[in-house]
């Protein structure tokens, strides 16, 4: 039996779920509504402020999808109650980011130009004002789990962290991976 897919999914105040026609699973709350289409096989009930997600064999697809449609309704249900924030740092001198308005972000990475992005409309940028030396942020909050990874992976990929001084786009809190630089033989 899967470990993640026996656990029921509580639904909190203030959201509710439905099941609908074709095995979709819609979620409303306080931030917004979102669903999800499960697998066929796998059998869903939504009873007394719980959702849950029962397999026909043990047969290894419907394992892993038994576990799979559980952990993303419950990313569902926590993205419409309370949402998700990712935070990323820009370490790097002349390294900075731009909100340009109408969810286009500008960002300034060492390169000859600027890069433009523009966000989904699910997604929400604030880029907060920073002390004089401190490093620049972008917070990107959003009620789609998949859709803020996508998008905060997407940006990264302008100026990963490289490995020596540690300069590029990193997450709050990320610990990277450091190397010693060159030394000099002593002859």
């Amino acid at each position: 039996m899967s470990r993640i897919g026996k656990l029921p999914v509580s639904l909190p105040d203030k959201v509710s779920a439905e099941l609908l026609p074709g095995n979709v699973v819609k979620v409303k709350g306080p931030l917004g509504e979102l669903s999800q289409k499960v697998d066929a096989d796998i059998k869903v009930t939504i009873e007394d402020n719980e959702i849950k997600f029962e397999r026909p064999t043990d047969l290894p697809r419907h394992r892993s999808m038994h576990g799979l449609y559980r952990a993303l309704v419950n990313n569902m249900v926590v993205g419409v109650s309370t949402g998700y924030e990712t935070k990323q740092e820009f370490v790097g001198v002349g390294y900075r980011v731009e909100d340009k308005g109408g969810n286009v972000l500008a960002f300034s990475l060492g390169y000859s130009h600027e890069i433009h992005l523009k966000l989904p409309a699910e997604v929400k940028a604030e880029v907060p004002q920073v002390k004089k030396g401190e490093n620049p942020l972008l917070i990107l909050r959003s009620t789609d789990k998949q859709l803020i990874g996508q998008v905060a992976a997407k940006i990264r990929s302008f100026r990963a962290p490289e490995p020596y001084k540690g300069k590029g786009i990193k997450f709050v809190g990320e610990q990277l991976r450091r190397k010693a630089g060159k030394t000099a033989s002593a002859k």
